[in-house]
């Protein structure tokens, strides 16, 4: 054996062998995203539409603060430039409110197993809106979990007498708003401020109203609440700075398999602490969807292993 051959084993064994961070980054975003409901679980005593108003404010602030620390505000003289663009996260902001009002709404209701639905089906939705809005083609192996979802909602439908409109809103609005967003003329950090922006003299009107009513839950509240409700902020924007960071160091279909984090833990949360009912006929609707995932996830790998395996 050469020495040169020798030395190169020999730093080769020294060589530390360490994860993608990205994999650690994006796990802890959907982590956190996962535990969501404990959070909102705390804040029970407060309705959902001034939590809401909390979480834009501080949300806003927490971004400020961010950003002025990263010196990152060049853009803001841009945008505000652009009526167009602001048209654009005018919507976007209109889409997560709705999304985050009936989210909030449905954890405090008893209803978590049901917004956890919204969350399994999205990527699905993505799919179905990317072939119906942008005229994307679909592959055989992308149809069939859509008609094996499909078969799942129109099961739980016929079991209730009514469709799970939770899941299917909140998969609905988080999906369009993901659309909008794809094309959008800024980054996330930036976008998400925009949006914080536009929604904050909402929500900052609405809690003075509440307080000249004396019906602020932040005033009415304990300590520990008041300090929750501020600490909305940090827990909107941590779970995006981490997903953020993942998504620029990991491919998109592995952070497409872990992004079924999120409403696992959400479901498993609605059974084991919130002790919601999951009977026998809502687990066959759920397992279709389950089915179609676990196809969508491998038809996706598939099609990226064959596509990797030409280009080579």
């Amino acid at each position: 054996m050469s020495i040169a051959h020798s030395a190169k084993i020999t730093a080769s064994s020294k060589r530390p062998c360490s994860m993608n961070p990205g994999i650690g980054y994006a796990l802890a975003a959907y982590l956190l995203w996962g535990l969501l409901p404990i959070y909102l679980y705390l804040l029970a005593p407060v309705a959902a539409t001034e939590i809401l108003a909390h979480r834009i404010v501080w949300s806003l602030a927490t971004m400020a603060i961010l950003l002025v620390g990263l010196r990152r505000l060049q853009w803001i003289r841009t945008v505000l430039a652009r009526p167009v663009v602001l048209g654009r996260f005018a919507l976007t902001a209109a889409l997560i409110s709705v999304n985050w009002i009936l989210y909030i709404w449905s954890i405090n209701s008893g209803h978590v197993i049901d917004s956890s639905l919204g969350y399994f089906i999205n990527p699905l939705v993505n799919v179905l809106l990317g072939a119906l809005l942008l005229k994307e083609r679909l592959r055989f192996g992308q149809k069939l979990p859509i008609v094996l979802a499909a078969l799942g909602v129109a099961w739980l439908t016929w079991q209730a007498g009514a469709p799970p409109w939770i899941g299917l809103v909140l998969a609905l609005s988080f999906s369009l708003y993901g659309l909008l967003r794809k094309t959008a003329a800024l980054g996330a950090l930036e976008g998400f401020t925009i949006e914080a922006a536009l929604l904050t003299p909402l929500a900052l009107g609405y809690l003075l109203w509440l307080a000249a009513n004396g019906n602020l839950g932040f005033l009415n509240s304990s300590t520990q609440v008041r300090w929750l409700l501020v600490a909305a902020g940090p827990v909107t924007t941590v779970p995006l700075l981490l997903f953020a960071a993942g998504a620029r160091r990991i491919s998109f279909s592995l952070l497409g398999v872990l992004q079924y984090l999120a409403p696992t833990l959400q479901w498993l949360t609605g059974i084991f602490f919130f002790h919601e009912p999951f009977d026998p006929h809502k687990a066959i609707g759920f397992g279709f969807i389950w089915l179609a995932l676990l196809l969508f996830a491998a038809e996706g790998a598939w099609f990226g292993w064959q596509r990797a395996r030409y280009a080579a």
